[in-house]
């Protein structure tokens, strides 16, 4: 059988009607509500560009034995900025191998609890910006600058909080992944090239004088007080990387540690805003935790006990995973569902779409409640906010302990109010989910 493609499609040219360059994840999730769980567009000159969102489809490609992952049209595109790092190198290159293998070293146990009191630090400062100025209309911004500074200080010894690097930083790369996620959308990604190069141009430059910048700052101080136990540490004492391949790495995690976790962070702000009692349930969680050490600090060991917190930012995963999905390849002849596929065809599992599967999540599947992760996973669940296979997020235990750390201290300080009326965020697309957030914040 013929794999269902979108109405209207155009002779010769194909499946472009509809085609929605600014939120192309979101218009892919409306689709399957009319087309089902697998869809094609065949689109002149792009071939066949596959969708699937379903756990039962997912889970057919997850399967390592069949089915790779695949370098997508967004990814080449990120090249041009991020080179080979850890995301955007092929996973049978050297440069993937030799820099998985020296990172991991910065994701022990050990480096973690070195992280904790960086987190903290930052989360204080966040709250006491919130707290002198108690009405955001674009919480996410700030969001994004903590989490900037927090993997800016972990990663590489550089606070970016009051840094001027900061904004410029964040407004580059904003533009180049909003540039790099048109431009990679099949036919009117032409056009959009072609009017945005030279700013895309400019922005990559910039990003690449930021980083230019912070391995120069790390040289200045390396033999007196800098510390060695940080990413960047980690890479130089390795000898294993050249400056061009450390470059790379800092601007993967620059851009992977900083947009997807501050985006996370704006979405729990977004539903946390507009229920106190959640906000409640979190203080008097920590609360329980710090009353168990007779502090008013957490420590690096009580961060795994605020379960109530950390299902709130499993759920957020779950409804807006940060990065909405990513591609599959079969790795030789095989089916997916009714449908017969050949060695190197590929598929865009959209997270956005599997996570809401009402097979699995029920009725209220694309509800926010955090209580599904306080019981346990539905069967046939496919929860992957974090990848899969050996190109899973390297960072991901770094990233939940940094958003439980920040969204503790936050509800712990201050009463969060919702600043618009809307029980859906408005929600941005460049590669990652942005939600447009408007908060107001009281201290206790």
């Amino acid at each position: 059988p013929e794999i269902p493609h979108p109405p209207w499609r155009v002779p010769i040219i194909g499946d472009i009607v509809g085609i929605d360059s600014r939120r192309p994840n979101q218009k892919t999730l409306h689709q399957f509500e009319r087309l089902g769980p697998i869809y094609r567009r065949s689109i002149l000159g792009a071939g066949d560009l596959t969708f699937i969102g379903n756990a039962n489809l997912a889970s057919t490609v997850l399967d390592e034995e069949h089915w790779e992952r695949y370098t997508g049209r967004p990814i080449r595109g990120l090249r041009v900025i991020a080179g080979d790092g850890l995301f955007t190198a092929d996973s049978s290159s050297d440069a993937w191998r030799t820099g998985h293998e020296v990172l991991s070293r910065g994701f022990t146990q050990e480096s973690m609890r070195t992280y904790h009191d960086a987190m903290l630090e930052t989360s204080m400062n966040l709250v006491d910006h919130l707290a002198a100025s108690p009405r955001q209309n674009a919480v996410e911004l700030l969001t994004n600058r903590a989490a900037l500074d927090i993997i800016g200080k972990c990663g590489f010894s550089y606070p970016f909080w009051d840094s001027p690097e900061s904004e410029v930083f964040s407004d580059a790369l904003q533009r180049s992944l909003l540039f790099t996620q048109s431009a990679s959308i099949p036919f009117v990604g032409n056009f959009i090239e072609r009017r945005g190069q030279k700013q895309f141009s400019d922005d990559v430059e910039s990003l690449h004088g930021v980083i230019t910048e912070v391995m120069g700052n790390r040289r200045k101080i390396r033999d007196r007080d800098a510390p060695s136990g940080d990413l960047l540490g980690v890479m130089m004492e390795s000898g294993d990387l050249s400056d061009a391949a450390m470059r790379d790495q800092i601007i993967t995690f620059l851009i992977a540690g900083h947009e997807t976790t501050g985006n996370l962070l704006a979405f729990a702000l977004f539903y946390l805003a507009r229920d106190a009692a959640l906000v409640e349930a979190l203080r008097r969680e920590r609360e329980a935790v710090l009353a168990e050490t007779g502090t008013n600090r957490l420590r690096y060991e009580d961060v795994a006990k605020l379960r109530v917190t950390r299902a709130v930012i499993s759920e957020v995963l779950r409804l807006w995973p940060t990065a909405p999905g990513f591609f599959r390849a079969a790795r030789c002849d095989t089916r997916l569902g009714d449908f017969q596929f050949s060695e190197g065809e590929w598929v865009f599992l959209l997270l956005l779409a599997v996570h809401r599967d009402e097979a699995v999540w029920g009725e209220t599947a694309s509800q926010f409640d955090h209580k599904r992760f306080l019981r346990k996973l539905p069967a046939g669940a496919v929860y992957r906010p974090f990848g899969v296979g050996p190109r899973a997020c390297i960072g991901r235990q770094f990233a939940l302990h940094e958003a439980t750390v920040v969204i503790s201290e936050l509800s712990a300080a201050l009463n969060i109010g919702a600043g618009d009326d809307t029980d859906t965020p408005v929600v941005d697309e460049n590669l990652t989910l942005r939600p447009r957030v408007a908060a107001t914040f009281e201290r206790c």
